[in-house]
């Protein structure tokens, strides 16, 4: 799942909301209003936020 969020073509400074809008984006038309897979979706977006956060402590501490 991580190259998939680095293909959301953010940045590290981005909010989350940017994050999960453009996860939206990636995610097929079936399966972004189907509600048998609400589950899966909030998987989705949680590990792509998930990844971000991590992305975000790496570049804070890598900071000087």
């Amino acid at each position: 799942m991580y190259a998939t969020y680095l293909r959301l073509d953010i940045f590290v400074w981005d909010s989350d909301r940017t994050v999960i809008r453009a996860a939206r984006r990636k995610l097929a038309r079936s399966a972004q209003r189907d509600p048998a897979r609400r589950d899966a979706r909030k998987r989705f977006y949680r590990e792509m936020l998930r990844h971000h956060a991590d992305a975000q402590r790496l570049v804070a501490h890598c900071r000087l």
